[in-house]
């Protein structure tokens, strides 16, 4: 067991020693998590409505995932992709029937499953003799990552800046307006690429009308279409892919987030005429798809295909959604909630940052992103208890922080 003292005023002084500066860390110590509560070094509970941005989707210390683990370690953690591997082929073939897509790429987090998707549409093509289809299309407020792909088609330029130049050959579309995104696509144009539901960009799902004209784009120009779906999918929305309900299909798919259930899990999913390009070589991650990795994924399927789970999820996302209604005729700080299922943004007519100090000091978890938006990413075993107790917390923090921006 490590020595390291734990106390708050410990850590920090030893992270800025030695810790890359590089996150904006609230001045707290979790050492252990029960459910949807995380628990400070000091004996402080904290509801979690953001479980490690949308990863922790079982809950702490759940004990399915903890016996897999545990008994995982005691077997095999990994023998790497020089081998065949039993688990990776029946997490490839569950999530096959879950996505309709056939075929499966594993890595360790969802930046690098769309770097995967990014490389293979370019693949495809190469494959074709079609060497100029290398362009991408992107959106205004989107977050792919923050590997030089994934950036190069992440949207704001606060990210993009420090780093250029960026790969090369990006078109970006404002995301409410379908006749800029036809006029857009074209002969070389690769990929089209889309977070159903936009995450860091603020909750922002896409409009049927924009799922359309991407479906029609791709239709016309032979584009291929991935979806990220890193934050909504695996679940999150009701569906497993947030896609599916905007009737699009994607030729790739970028998973990751709950999929692992704290574990670092990534997944690129592809159809069998993408992946027909695919040869020995071409891609590769030294631990992606390990045993251990596999096994989480494996207990957090399990878990998902439980009409148990899923009731008690669209229960605690009606129970949300009645919750924000009555709270915008309280609140008129609250502009728009947006979102679907456990993913929620609350858009602000002043900046969120507060709010989520507030809200941490009243024993509740959630931060902000896009400025103005409290983002809330609870676990998909919060109960209607949970909800409950959320609710008024958040209110008042909303509140208070309103008050002291004044």
């Amino acid at each position: 067991m490590s020595t390291t003292a734990t106390a708050p005023s410990s850590v920090q002084t030893l992270e800025a020693q030695h810790i890359l500066q590089v996150y904006r860390r609230t001045p707290v110590v979790f050492d252990r998590g029960e459910g949807s509560y995380l628990i400070t070094t000091e004996g402080k509970r904290c509801l979690d409505f953001i479980s490690g941005v949308g990863v922790v989707s079982l809950g702490h210390a759940n004990p399915a995932l903890a016996a897999a683990i545990a008994d995982q370690s005691r077997t095999l953690l990994h023998t790497s992709n020089l081998f065949f591997h039993p688990l990776q082929a029946e997490v490839a073939t569950r999530l096959g029937e879950l996505t309709g897509l056939d075929r499966a790429f594993f890595c360790n987090s969802g930046t690098e499953a769309v770097e995967a998707c990014l490389k293979f549409a370019r693949r495809y093509w190469h494959s074709k003799g079609e060497t100029s289809r290398t362009k991408y299309i992107a959106f205004s407020h989107a977050f792919h990552g923050r590997t030089m792909g994934s950036l190069s088609v992440t949207w704001d330029d606060h990210y993009r800046a420090p780093f250029a130049p960026l790969i090369p050959n990006v078109v970006f579309v404002d995301t409410n307006d379908p006749a800029a995104l036809a006029a857009a696509v074209d002969g070389n144009t690769a990929a089209i690429i889309v977070e159903p539901i936009q995450g860091e960009g603020g909750v922002r799902p896409i409009s049927s009308d924009m799922a359309a004209a991407i479906e029609g784009a791709c239709a016309s120009s032979g584009a291929l279409l991935i979806a990220d779906e890193v934050q909504s999918g695996s679940g999150r929305t009701g569906a497993f892919l947030y896609s599916q309900t905007l009737g699009l299909t994607p030729d790739l798919v970028a998973l990751g987030k709950a999929l692992g259930a704290g574990v670092p899990v990534g997944v690129a999913m592809f159809t069998n005429e993408v992946a027909s390009a695919a040869a020995p070589g071409d891609h590769g991650s030294t631990y992606g798809g390990n045993l251990l990795a596999c096994r989480a994924a494996l207990v957090f399927l399990d878990a998902l295909a439980s009409s148990d789970l899923q009731a008690s999820m669209a229960s605690a996302a009606a129970r949300l959604g009645k919750g924000f209604c009555a709270m915008m005729g309280r609140v008129p700080a609250i502009r728009e909630v947006r979102g679907k299922g456990l993913m929620i943004g609350i858009d602000l007519t002043f900046d969120a940052t507060p709010v989520v100090a507030a809200a941490f000091e009243r024993g509740l978890l959630i931060n902000r992103t896009s400025s103005t938006v409290v983002r809330l990413l609870p676990p998909y075993t919060i109960i209607d208890a949970d909800v409950d107790a959320a609710l008024p917390l958040l209110e008042d923090a909303i509140v208070a922080a309103g008050r002291d921006s004044k």
